[in-house]
């Protein structure tokens, strides 16, 4: 059970700052790891676990208390305990940041000891993705009793650059012809253009969910794409799937859904000469500098430039 001061923060974010429930989910989940952190640091029972420890009791006397070398304290536990890169770290910060900014924005608290918590420094590393040889590869390895709903799953997020929360949340009434609307980050709604082959990876695919369309249950009759069970897929069983074909066809082992959507974008920008603004709108990303990560493949451009050099020899 969340503490009402928590509580109150999470509806915040989503009545007040429009953001998703899937973004606000991960605000919760971060600031209830550090809240037990806290806990269990003054706690006298040091051998409570982590599921035990009870944090319903905190209110803004426990945040008072709370200083920056917790903060950091907790950073540490983060990397030592529990083997959380800079990446995770940062995403844990950013939630603590903005939990004191709206405490100190309702005047809950006066000082707001998180503004001098320092972010670790990340690393820009270019996006894992699939070379066009190993994308084919993947899709033609898929086979099996879901043949035709993972086929649309893999060939959707191969060629649309669909996020996961969004393949999960597609219906059929939102398709018509050759496009699709999805709802994105902030629950902001995008069209999506499909081509030949995610047209016909959907046709085949509706005709074999008309086969069980009597067993699927009340509350996902207009849901995409069905599991087993007869209900809307979720994100976790979309991931078993990813990996169950990602592990069939011999191919990195560390390509999620997320890396597939990474694969449809640096393929768009390398085969399709789709310009930066356009992939931004493609993919629905707010700022074009998250966008500019794929223009990595400009590296093998300027490397064949060199290469072709009247000088070299």
């Amino acid at each position: 059970m969340n503490p009402p001061i928590l509580d109150e923060f999470l509806n915040y974010l989503l009545s007040i700052k429009g953001k998703s429930k899937n973004t606000v989910y991960a605000y919760k989940t971060d600031l209830v790891i550090f809240l037990k952190y806290l806990k269990a640091k003054r706690s006298k029972n040091k051998n409570t676990s982590y599921d035990e420890i009870d944090i319903k009791d905190v209110d803004v006397d426990f945040i008072k208390s709370i200083k920056l070398s917790d903060m950091y304290g907790f950073i540490s536990f983060l990397g030592l305990e529990r083997e959380n890169g800079n990446l995770s770290k940062a995403r844990k910060i950013a939630a603590i940041k903005s939990f004191y900014k709206y405490l100190q924005r309702a005047r809950l608290i006066d000082e707001n000891v998180a503004l001098e918590l320092e972010t670790p420094k990340i690393s820009k590393r270019n996006p894992l993705y699939l070379s066009l040889e190993e994308s084919k590869t993947l899709l033609n390895s898929i086979e099996g009793k879901f043949y035709e709903r993972d086929l649309c799953i893999i060939t959707l997020f191969l060629n649309c650059g669909i996020r996961l929360s969004e393949l999960c949340g597609i219906n059929i009434s939102q398709i018509r012809g050759d496009t699709l609307t999805v709802i994105g980050k902030g629950d902001k709604e995008r069209t999506v253009y499909l081509n030949n082959s995610c047209i016909k990876a959907l046709d085949l695919y509706l005709k074999k969910r008309q086969g069980f369309a009597a067993k699927i249950h009340d509350n996902s009759l207009d849901a995409l794409f069905i599991s087993k069970n007869y209900c809307r897929i979720d994100k976790r069983n979309v991931e078993r799937i990813v990996e169950k074909h990602i592990k069939k066809a011999s191919l990195n082992s560390k390509l999620s859904p997320h890396k597939l959507r990474h694969t449809a974008a640096t393929l768009m920008y390398k085969y399709g000469n789709v310009d930066i603004r356009s992939l931004q709108k493609i993919l629905g990303h707010e700022n074009v500098s998250t966008t500019q990560i794929y223009t990595h493949v400009d590296d093998e451009k300027l490397r064949e430039a060199v290469s072709l050099n009247p000088l070299n020899t």
